[in-house]
């Protein structure tokens, strides 16, 4: 993330622009937004929902998802206020003042730092998997941690347009190799295990739990700047994109849910999570169910590229961010091995001590999305609103804006209790 200077135009000094014109599709910015979103995280989900199951899930989802989208929007607008170009960081010195712009700033290093440790726990967890099924070696979850991370890191060294190559052809193959398992897992979907007899309230306690899970799944707020300076700062456009982009998330999930729960019954999750609930255990989990072996095989393929696609993404984001922050030149060894060295070291070697950590983690960087996605939004609308009363607002008043915020205080509670113990989790 670019640290703005001194001289970034505020929403207060700058003649809102209202008119730019489009440069973008509505599609293509959609496909960003939701390509954001779903990633390797969507691993965690049959884990994170195994105590209220199916059909609580998809209710949980419903609304998880509505409030992550009316977040977008209020972030969206917010964006309009400011000229085209601006990003998170100008969106915050330029309404809740510097203070802010470090409170998000240490944010979206945070989230970086825990999604680069998660990625690399779930990559060491399918390495270890696929060998010991195919190649019969028993690799270690720590020297298999340190290859996933020495191989992809140095993709993220060469560069952005390395980065893009590969994630661009690994995407392409993630959709293949999606399409063809799910419509196997679907298949072999059984309704007992989707709808089993279990009463609401064996489910309810463990709804709290699944919340900061989902709002992880629907994170695709850090993208609305860019998504909104993409479309030419049009509030129309940008908010059908977003509306969208949080359809195609959900529909994935939904899939997706559909065809683990269908495979795997619930009986089975304590087994999964104490196994550490990582990626290999499900996909193990999925192989053991009665699909063909070419469907394992081409699972764990998917697997392999959500990750690496994941991590890329994430990690180049962390090592942009930290070369900026400490005005690293990284065209030279030496920055570079700084720049590595304060990024990624910290990551791999508590990925190599708790291998098992990708839940915990997918957890933790659902609290961290809810200050700069949920509880920011909220106050730097409100200031926009003030000095621009007759720009573009997104509808629905106080009641909406209390609802997200709301939100936002309920999932920092619930980790609270989670973290003192005080909270049930299935399994």
């Amino acid at each position: 993330m670019t640290i703005a200077s001194e001289q970034v135009p505020t929403a207060e000094t700058v003649e809102p622009q209202t008119t730019k014109k489009s440069q973008g599709t509505i599609l293509g910015a959609s496909v960003i937004a939701a390509g954001t979103a779903v990633g390797a995280g969507m691993f965690s989900l049959p884990v994170a929902n195994s105590g209220v199951w199916f059909t609580v899930c998809l209710v949980l989802m419903i609304v998880v998802g509505y409030i992550m989208h009316t977040a977008s929007l209020y972030i969206m607008e917010v964006t309009l206020h400011f000229p085209e170009g601006s990003n998170y960081d100008s969106l915050a010195k330029g309404t809740i003042g510097n203070f802010g712009r470090i409170v998000n700033g240490l944010s979206v290093a945070f989230l970086c730092y825990v999604l680069t440790y998660a990625y690399i726990s779930g990559g060491s967890s399918i390495i270890t998997y696929s060998l010991s099924i195919f190649g019969d070696v028993n690799m270690s979850s720590g020297v298999a941690s340190l290859i996933f991370a020495v191989v992809l890191l140095s993709i993220v060294m060469m560069g952005t347009k390395a980065v893009d190559r590969v994630n661009t052809v690994l995407i392409g193959g993630m959709i293949i190799t999606f399409m063809i398992s799910l419509s196997s897992l679907i298949g072999n979907s059984s309704t007992a295990n989707l709808f089993p007899e279990i009463s609401l309230g064996d489910r309810m306690p463990y709804a709290f739990y699944t919340i900061s899970f989902l709002v992880a799944s629907f994170g695709l707020q850090i993208t609305v700047p860019t998504v909104t300076n993409y479309l030419g700062l049009d509030a129309k456009r940008t908010s059908k994109a977003l509306l969208i982009a949080i359809f195609l998330a959900g529909f994935f999930y939904f899939l997706w849910m559909f065809a683990v729960f269908g495979n795997i019954s619930r009986d089975d999750f304590p087994a999964i999570i104490a196994e550490g609930g990582n990626i290999g255990n499900i996909i193990g989990a999925l192989s053991e169910s009665g699909i063909s072996a070419n469907i394992s095989v081409i699972l764990q393929i998917f697997g392999n590229m959500a990750v690496a696609t994941s991590f890329l993404g994430v990690s180049l984001s962390l090592y942009d961010y930290i070369s900026d922050l400490f005005k690293f030149d990284t065209a030279t060894v030496a920055g570079k091995a700084k720049t590595v060295g304060i990024a990624f070291v910290p990551t791999i070697i508590l990925a190599i001590l708790f291998p098992h950590g990708f839940i915990a983690a997918i957890g933790y960087a659902g609290v961290v999305l809810v200050i700069f996605s949920l509880l920011a939004p909220i106050v730097m609308v409100r200031i926009c609103r003030e000095r621009n009363p007759d720009m573009y607002q997104v509808p629905g008043g106080n009641a909406r804006q209390a609802m997200v915020f709301g939100f936002g205080i309920l999932v920092f509670i619930i980790t609270a209790f989670e973290l003192t113990g005080n909270l049930p989790i299935f399994g």
